[in-house]
């Protein structure tokens, strides 16, 4: 076997592996602390997790019943790779919940459930969506509409989860439906953290008229690469050199120390970065 075919089997099975692990997560989440609690989330679980009370069948088949059509529209408008990442996630889900719906809550208190559910849940669905995968057949529909129409995916999804969520009201008593919008608010700023991580990475662009210093410095006393692009005023028409460089939200009260020092007239631009692959952005040694 040769070694990228090894590297492309070892990358499917790391996708998997860490899909698998999503899964059971949100079925902890589920099953453990927001579902004994009459704690919904939101999207097709909230639908699956209010039609199992309803009518006392499995959580587990509904979860994957209802997911099938929208994943059978997702597989003829987005792709395959999505849509079987999606189906395995959605399958070990149902399997999870199944499994773990004779085992009693951890607790009976329900702002406790709603707090720690959310948590699991969301770094459950984080992991999910890290390794390309989804656990709700309406952001398939939000994908599709967004192309359509012109409300964001973000905001598609966000309609239907405050109707799914506002339904809860009506079944389960009006607490019951806003404890269930904390642990939705909770796991949508955990999911945020599992994607992008906990050393958030920030882009820097700097321009200034001592450019050559600055980015001696930064690599001394930052350890990051600077890379050197090309500018242009727009109102001098001055050829500058702009420095770009990736850091970590921690480092930039010291980068900009470290500019002012140098060129308390720097211009200075901060930027959020949601993903850093390849290039040379592990930190290196600082002598």
């Amino acid at each position: 076997m040769t070694p990228k075919k090894k590297s492309i089997i070892f990358k499917y099975v790391k996708k998997y592996f860490f899909l698998m692990i999503g899964a059971v997560l949100a079925a902890v989440g589920l099953e453990i602390f927001m579902v004994p609690n009459n704690i919904i989330d939101g999207g097709i679980v909230g639908v699956s997790i209010i039609s199992s009370t309803l009518t006392r069948l499995p959580l587990g088949a509904f979860i994957f019943i209802l997911n099938l059509p929208f994943l059978f529209v997702g597989y003829k408008q987005i792709g395959k790779t999505f849509v079987l990442s999606t189906l395995f996630s959605v399958t070990i889900l149902s399997i999870g919940v199944t499994i773990l719906h004779p085992i009693p809550g951890l607790t009976k208190d329900v702002l406790l459930a709603a707090v720690f559910g959310g948590i699991v849940l969301g770094v459950g669905v984080g992991l999910i969506i890290r390794y390309g995968g989804s656990l709700d057949g309406t952001e398939i529909v939000a994908i599709i509409l967004d192309k359509r129409t012109g409300f964001s995916i973000g905001e598609i999804v966000m309609f239907f989860n405050i109707f799914i969520l506002s339904s809860a009201g009506l079944f389960f008593g009006w607490d019951k439906a806003m404890y269930s919008l904390l642990a939705y608010f909770i796991a949508f700023k955990v999911i945020d953290v599992t994607v992008e991580g906990l050393d958030e990475s920030k882009a820097v662009m700097i321009v200034s008229e001592k450019p050559e210093q600055i980015a001696e410095v930064l690599m001394a006393r930052l350890g990051r690469g600077v890379t050197f692009l090309d500018g242009k005023g727009g109102y001098t028409g001055e050829v500058k050199s702009v420095l770009y460089s990736v850091i970590t939200r921690l480092e930039i009260a010291k980068l900009k120390s470290i500019v002012d020092e140098i060129d308390e007239n720097a211009f200075i631009t901060i930027s959020d970065v949601h993903e850093v692959m390849g290039g040379r952005f592990k930190k290196r040694a600082i002598h």
